[in-house]
């Protein structure tokens, strides 16, 4: 089951939807985004996508949609296929659904014994457990420092060579046992979300995709159109604010022979929108969520 889509109110309202435009939901999901913003078209579009097969069977029947299953980075070839070049709205909610979370057999949830799996394209060859099992210490360190954030990031990859050299690390739980002793019990929680967070992103390449999908984002946008992102991690919030601000990714504003910067976005929020108590409560998903809105100059 899709759960309750994040910050709705507030997605559709920084869209600024008019009846006849053409919109993108990059991560359709449960489509509970989508489903309100195809209630304010008339004559408009609305293109989706996800690379999960199980949003197919999700998949709004109206002729005004279209779902595409495939990854956000390619984002332009598929709108350029479909007659959608340029766009009045882009919005992606990113990171894992609750659907796929509470599924056990996906391996995303520290909270059921599972596979270590972490695909969000099932299609993939590459798992966590793939990474787990093979990537060198180096390599587990560079994923568990840049994506996890985790401080004593040598441990947790000692504690993995070390256990897989006696037997292969398959399942969720073999991976908590494998690294209990870097972190204390009362803080275990946060440190196996941190550990799983650096796996999931590997394995997706997300911020890479989500780099490639903003790039093309400001490409597709007509002037005056709309960006809305939801994050979840510090990683990506940063990436999103910095290429609003500047048009790159290390938040560095060019500046023309005049010295005049050069910018693509105005942003509509000067600072995320955040989730109030009572949404948090309702969906406990939203209580990292932080949103981003800018219009294409």
């Amino acid at each position: 089951m899709y759960h309750k889509p994040v910050l709705l109110k507030e997605c559709i309202s920084g869209l600024n939807i008019i009846p006849n435009g053409i919109y993108v939901d990059v991560t359709y999901g449960g489509g509970g985004h989508s489903n309100e913003i195809i209630k304010l078209l008339k004559d408009g579009r609305l293109i989706a996508f996800d690379q999960d097969t199980d949003a197919i069977n999700n998949a709004i029947v109206d002729d005004r949609f279209l779902l595409v299953n495939n990854n956000f980075q390619f984002l332009k070839n598929f709108l350029r296929l479909h007659n959608a070049s340029k766009v009045n709205g882009i919005l992606a909610d990113l990171g894992v659904s609750s659907h796929q979370f509470d599924i056990p057999e996906r391996g995303f949830s520290t909270r059921f014994e599972a596979k270590l799996d972490m695909r969000m394209n099932q299609n993939q060859s590459l798992d966590a457990s793939d990474i787990i099992n093979t990537y060198s210490e180096e390599e587990l360190q560079r994923i568990l420092k840049e994506f996890g954030e985790i401080k004593n990031y040598r441990c947790f990859s000692k504690a993995i060579i070390e256990s897989r050299s006696i037997s292969s690390i398959v399942t969720t739980n073999d991976l908590i046992e494998s690294t209990k002793q870097c972190y204390p019990q009362h803080k275990k929680n946060k440190f196996l979300a941190q550990l799983f967070q650096a796996l999931r992103i590997e394995v997706n390449d997300e911020l890479r995709t989500l780099k490639t999908m903003l790039e093309q984002a400001k490409e597709s946008l007509v002037p005056g159109g709309r960006l809305v992102v939801i994050s979840y991690h510090s990683l990506e919030d940063r990436l999103v604010k910095n290429f609003i601000k500047s048009g790159n990714f290390n938040g560095i504003v060019n500046k023309d022979f005049y010295g005049k910067p050069i910018v693509d976005f105005k942003p509509i929020t000067r600072k995320p929108i955040m989730p109030n108590e009572d949404e948090i409560e309702i969906n406990n998903r939203a209580r990292s969520a932080k949103l981003r809105i800018a219009e294409k100059i």
